[in-house]
């Protein structure tokens, strides 16, 4: 394997001659050899209900998805003399269905029944008369249902006609089931499934159904058994749809790189370069641009023979982007000028704005953009529609002409955004997205503002790119680098940024993959030091909302709040139960952490009945803590965990120091004693040799103790250097090909708290035997999503979670390295 880099240096051309020499390396070794980068390419990255990534190292091996997995198509096209080159996403399979629609609203009707059936329920001579009548979909969350159930079994009948049968047409299955399925046609099983999907798939049942559909009237019949979680049925017949280029060149692809704010493709189409680059300028020094749900998608073309060429770029963006379910909401569309502007415009005709709240959703609220520069060269069209720009999927389309192109490149871009109207509901007071929380500005302002700053924000970006690299590889080494830059763009986009009734900056986290919670306090945690080193005040947006809840009265308990919902829902927690010492550590650590950024402890004086009940509670329980769970939570509850222990210790010690800072000297010296007078003590409950135990009750087990990090990086130096080494010393020869397991228990393994245990060790050397195991993970572990943080570390498969914000985490190597040893 050939790795091709430095093709593009300082996002300049560097050379016909180079390029040669590169596309001999492609021609020797196949364009299927691309060098992986990343699990999953970031692209578009704004949120959690914005956010459109590549799962494939090459740009045209699929169809780029939302973090969900689900595809959010953006295609692309160069047209060079009239040869069409796919440059980006993947056409996904189209399909129409076979049933036509009954009603003129085009809801589906069916009957069902909810008492149990014998005999030829499914058949076309069964009378269903004393059936109830409703519509599709059918489930048990009132959000999203056409026909409520919740009952254990429901049989369905959609009774249809049909015209011509075309035998010789494969006939597929649009299924979406939760949980145990049955679906007959005309009396027989064709399809059998037990189990849940969380989206429609195509089932090829042509040779079960082979002669079963015939003129006239027929009968898709279901049975669908609930056996555990939620209820979904929706269900249809459909034909496969040849697309109309289905037969265009694929443009062979040169590079790829990844930097922080940008990701960059180089690609050849037959006489000329292209070289593509998605921004989303997440600059965190500046709020209102970081709240600015707008990223570009940049072009370059110039010619590679010396010739002149006629060049187009087609750009098109779907409307499922702005859906839940594809297929399932009707869309529409506008074309239209705003000024300077030609902008396309979509989204779901129903607009039922804040009314969905889970792990695995899109959003079907709103409106997706597609603006660019109006210019004589500009044609922006929607394709897909039924009448009125209205259907269920619509193609957005942007070409722009670029005349003749030679060796001097011609640049051009466009932008997408997306306007969530209202993106939280705190409290039940419902939150606009924070570039609009006054009401006051339409989504044109943010796209119009974005065109004017193209130029400047893309050097912005540009130089932040190259600085954040060249701090981190200081810190760390260059594979350490890499993990950070994966994981920059990433950690910020499972938040959304508000602002509170009152006036305080709410930066929300979306608990992605791992139960779908928002301002959850132990991924806030492992995720601080990005935001400690890049704007403490957004690690304040990360705890407001916790402070307010207990301050308010609202959670009543000693201990600080698990989390504030499920996104997009911030009203009050709705994770099973507690982790007292979990998160009440958690939130005092890096209250002192926000202390130190920020040279003072004013933000702390504001909170300090909480914080002192908060300590007390540590002082109390945390020595020793009882059976319950920590932020390791899939490992389940643990007694007399130590870990857990070093974590009330540090958040004790975080206590006494803001007292300190704010003057309360007395305050300060007893809960600094109190804190070095539980090392010893732990210590010794610890023991167990060679190394500290998992747990004070077994001395033959072992964990990381990621949280003794706070003892360097916030200087209170309450434990011997000897702790830190003896575990490290212990830990090495335990080490897997993907990283160093959690503890002694499994084989799975936390990423982010890996890169926290390596930052204990003080020499570059024993850092690095921590990372390169991480780093190998990142370009040859099986799983193309996201980065994802919870992994076996012999396989690298992952255990659960991706596109977190705990990557987050990755940064406290850069912080310790900031900060230094002694914390003040």
């Amino acid at each position: 394997m050939v790795e091709v880099q430095n093709f593009i240096r300082n996002g300049k051309y560097v050379g016909a001659g180079l390029f040669v020499f590169i596309l001999c390396i492609l021609t020797t070794y196949g364009q299927v050899n691309q060098v992986r980068k990343a699990p999953a390419y970031p692209l578009i990255t704004h949120n959690p209900n914005f956010s459109i990534w590549s799962t494939s190292d090459l740009l045209t091996d699929k169809a780029t998805e939302h973090w969900t997995g689900v595809a959010h198509g953006l295609t692309g096209y160069l047209e060079v003399d009239g040869v069409l080159y796919r440059f980006m996403g993947k056409n996904a399979p189209r399909y129409q269905t076979i049933i036509p629609h009954a009603t003129a609203d085009g809801k589906t009707r069916i009957k069902y029944i909810e008492k149990a059936q014998n005999g030829g329920w499914s058949g076309l001579a069964f009378e269903d008369a004393n059936w109830k009548e409703g519509v599709l979909p059918i489930s048990d969350n009132k959000a999203i249902s056409g026909t409520f159930w919740e009952s254990d079994d429901i049989w369905v009948r959609r009774e249809f006609s049909l015209g011509k049968i075309d035998e010789n047409e494969p006939l597929f299955l649009k299924l979406h089931h939760d949980d145990n399925v049955e679906v007959y046609l005309n009396g027989t099983l064709v399809f059998k499934k037990d189990g849940w999907n969380n989206r429609f798939e195509y089932f090829d049942i042509s040779s079960k159904a082979k002669g079963l559909l015939r003129e006239g009237k027929n009968v898709l019949a279901i049975h669908l058994k609930n056996t555990a979680g939620g209820r979904f049925l929706d269900v249809d017949l459909v034909h496969s749809v040849a697309s109309d280029k289905a037969d265009v060149a694929v443009a062979k692809q040169i590079s790829v790189d990844v930097h922080a704010t940008q990701t960059m493709y180089r690609f050849d189409c037959g006489g000329v370069e292209l070289g593509v680059t998605f921004t989303s300028p997440l600059l965190m020094d500046d709020l209102d641009l970081l709240a600015r749900p707008v990223s570009y998608v940049s072009y370059e073309v110039l010619a590679k023979d010396g010739k002149k060429h006629d060049v187009k770029i087609h750009q098109e963006v779907s409307s499922d982007i702005a859906v839940y379910m594809a297929d399932q909401q009707e869309v529409k569309g506008q074309v239209y000028k705003d000024g300077t502007l030609s902008i396309l415009k979509v989204g779901t005709v129903e607009q039922p704005i804040l009314q969905k709240g889970a792990d695995d959703m899109r959003i079907d609220w709103g409106h997706l953009y597609v603006a660019v520069p109006t210019d004589r060269n500009v044609k922006q069209f929607i394709s897909g529609y039924d009448n009125a720009y209205q259907g269920k999927s619509l193609t957005l389309h942007t070409e722009i002409s670029l005349d003749q192109v030679g060796a001097t490149p011609a640049n051009r871009f466009l932008t997408i955004g997306y306007d969530e109207v209202y993106a939280i509901q705190y409290f039940h007071a419902d939150l606009r997205p924070w570039w609009n929380k006054n009401g006051n500005r339409s989504f044109e302002t943010q796209l119009h503002a974005a065109v004017k700053d193209y130029e400047k924000l893309i050097q912005r970006c540009t130089v932040f790119d190259s600085t954040l690299r060249r701090q981190v590889a200081q810190a760390g080494g260059e594979e350490y680098a890499h993990l950070c830059v994966l994981a920059y763009r990433q950690s910020i986009a499972a938040h959304t940024l508000v602002e509170s009734p009152t006036g305080e900056v709410l930066w929300l986290s979306k608990e992605n993959n791992s139960g779908g919670f928002i301002n959850t306090v132990d991924v806030t945690y492992p995720s601080s030091p990005l935001y400690l080193i890049y704007n403490p005040v957004l690690l304040q947006g990360m705890l407001n909302g916790i402070f307010y809840f207990s301050e308010s009265g609202k959670y009543p308990h000693p201990w600080a709040a698990h989390d504030l919902g499920t996104y997009p829902w911030a009203n009050g927690q709705t994770y099973g139960e507690p982790m007292p010492v979990e998160e009440s550590g958690n939130m005092l650590i890096m209250t002192a952490a926000i202390a130190r950024a920020q040279g003072n402890a004013q933000y702390a004086e504001k909170h300090w009945q909480v914080l002192t009940q908060w300590t007390d509670y540590l002082v109390k329980e945390g020595l020793d803590p009882k059976t319950q769970l920590c932020t390791d939570d899939f490992a389940g509850h643990l007694a007399r965990n130590a870990n857990l222990s070093l974590k009330a210790i540090m958040g004790i010690a975080s206590y006494a120091r803001l007292a300190d800072m704010l003057g309360k000297k007395d305050v300060a010296d007893r809960y600094r004693k109190i804190a070095e007078e539980m090392v010893p003590k732990w210590m010794d409950l610890a023991d167990g040799g060679d190394h500290y135990a998992l747990t004070f009750d077994d001395p033959n087990t072992w964990s990381q103790k990621y949280n003794l990090i706070w003892d360097k990086v916030l200087g209170f130096n309450l434990f011997p250097k000897e702790v830190a080494a003896k575990e490290l010393a212990y830990y090495l020869p335990r080490m897997n090909r993907f990283g160093l397991p959690l503890d002694s228990r499994k084989n799975y393994t936390k990423n982010d708290w890996i890169v926290w245990t390596a930052t204990l060790a003080d020499d570059r050397k024993t850092f690095e035997k921590f990372i390169d195991p991480l780093h190998r993970f990142i370009l040859e572990a099986p799983t193309r999503v996201p980065l994802n943080d919870f992994y076996d570390s012999t396989t690298g498969i992952r255990e659960n979670f991706k596109a977190r914000s705990v990557v987050g985490g990755f940064y406290m190597k850069l912080l310790a390295e900031q900060w230094g040893s002694k914390g003040h």
